[in-house]
């Protein structure tokens, strides 16, 4: 199964989260493919000229990483859990033997409960906000603040597991870098349900709404207790290093998930030797004409060096063409880039990136109909096309390989794909665009309108039988994105 969720970035990109999910249980390697389509205005100047494959991949961030366990928020607030049983085993092991590759665990089993744990605080929070119900919102909360308090109060007190003279002082750190992130995403989540709440309006709601204050109060408490850090309305500076700070401990906690890739160029062996059967067959007519040419002229003539000249002319001529014929026929059936996706040096799948330019009768029909071009952009696109990218991506990944490589229930991989679009803006004309008018009081006015720009993208999502298609359609002016909207 494949997931998509498509956001704002930020001002200049868009971000695409793809869920690569296999069936941890199915034996053997699953395979997936996302082809997308990216129709461009033909007045912003994206073509093949312009835009080249390298300047498409310096526009484009991939974060690859494993998708967090899923644990249910009171699941996980029981000392017999897995994530508990599992880190508690590693503190102790730890503290008899600080050995390099105990310490290695350690701080893997600490990042991986800190994001199981964001994980099942955040989806459990997203679940209330959802609700309609008073009731509901009621029994979830207190279920969210009684598994938060059990949660935080197992974690704290399994510090005393390692804070014995053999680990030293950077070890026990790790802990608590662990515990202030703990903290701080109990705010943020806490904070979401409370304007939640707020926005409900049902005043039968407040003594759970006191329950979410209650709880901040104590975070608020406890890390004044330990000398973490707090924000302060008034100094800029200080919440500037803080949230600084807050950015550095997530990645230092999502670390453990996210994997490393090593792009390197796809079938690059066989495009030499492509490019040789090209050199190989122009030297054979050049030595082909040479050969007929003596017959015919016999040593050293005129014609003869007239022919030999033509033919070589020829040579280089007919090896560029053997070139392109080959390196076409090779890019339908390989991609520019290959990686390969390791965990803890064992390989669990590889992914594949290809983009190149092409026309609309090589666009699947389907493609073009949810493109759902207007009869005006219809007409205007038989004078001005429409360039079309194709972004193709095949994502493979070994099961079992996966499966055997973490003590959880791994259900695949998770691909976060930033697209930055600051080049489509170069060629647009100014954001805004004054329009005469007549007004009410029959004086004319004038009045400023956004000049936008439109940027669909059709995905085509192929999981082994099962192919699906989404539309987004990404709306801009050249300041920048104003959003992304779903079409289908």
């Amino acid at each position: 199964m494949i997931n998509i969720h498509a956001k704002k970035h930020d001002n200049f990109s868009v971000e695409f989260k793809f869920g690569f999910e296999g069936n941890h249980e199915e034996v053997g390697r699953h395979e997936f493919v996302v082809n997308s389509w990216i129709f461009v205005p033909n007045s912003l100047d994206i073509n093949p000229q312009t835009y080249g494959k390298d300047q498409f991949y310096r526009d484009i961030k991939s974060n690859v990483r494993l998708i967090t366990p899923v644990y249910l928020l009171r699941e996980l607030a029981e000392p017999a859990s897995l994530p508990f049983v599992t880190l508690r085993g590693a503190l102790e092991r730890l503290a008899i033997q600080p050995s390099a590759v105990n310490q290695e665990n350690y701080e893997s089993q600490i990042k991986l409960f800190v994001a199981i744990f964001k994980s099942a605080l955040r989806n459990h929070s997203i679940h209330i906000t959802k609700s309609e119900s008073a009731n509901e919102i009621g029994y979830l909360t207190d279920d969210f603040v009684a598994s938060v308090r059990a949660i935080e109060g197992e974690y704290r007190r399994l510090y005393q597991t390692i804070n014995v003279p053999t680990v030293e002082q950077r070890l026990r750190n790790y802990y608590l870098f662990g515990d202030e992130i703990m903290s701080h995403i109990v705010d943020v989540q806490s904070i979401r349900v409370v304007k939640h709440i707020d926005s409900f309006g049902d005043k039968s709601l407040a003594p759970i709404r006191e329950k979410l204050v209650g709880l901040l109060r104590s975070e608020k408490s406890y890390k004044l207790s330990q000398g973490y850090e707090l924000l302060e309305p008034e100094d800029a500076v200080g919440n500037r290093a803080l949230v600084f700070r807050y950015g550095l401990l997530k990645k230092y906690v999502e670390s453990e998930l996210y994997i490393k890739l090593n792009k390197k160029r796809d079938g690059f062996a066989v495009e030499q030797v492509y490019y040789s059967l090209a050199a190989g067959l122009a030297m054979i007519f050049a030595t082909a004409v040479a050969w007929f040419a003596q017959l015919k002229y016999g040593n050293i003539t005129g014609p003869l060096f007239v022919v030999l000249v033509v033919s070589y002319m020829l040579k280089d001529r007919i090896k560029d063409l053997m070139r392109y014929y080959f390196a076409h026929r090779l890019g339908n059936k390989y991609f520019d880039n290959k990686a390969e996706v390791r965990i803890h040096d064992k390989s669990v799948g590889v992914i594949k990136e290809g983009v190149d330019f092409i026309s609309e009768h090589k666009t699947p029909k389907e493609v073009m109909e949810l493109r759902g071009r207007s009869s005006l952009v219809e007409a205007e696109n038989k004078i001005f096309e429409e360039k079309i990218l194709l972004y193709r991506k095949r994502v493979v990944i070994d099961n079992e390989q996966l499966s055997a490589a973490s003590v959880y229930t791994v259900n695949g991989i998770n691909e976060i794909l930033r697209f930055h679009m600051h080049r489509f803006t170069q060629k647009m004309d100014n954001p805004e665009v004054p329009v005469d008018t007549l007004g009410s009081d029959g004086n004319l006015t004038t009045v400023k309108v956004q000049k936008i720009y439109y940027i669909n993208i059709v995905m085509q999502l192929t999981d082994g039988s099962d192919v699906s298609l989404r539309r987004f359609r990404v709306v801009m002016t050249r300041d920048g994105i104003l959003g992304i909207e779903k079409m289908k």
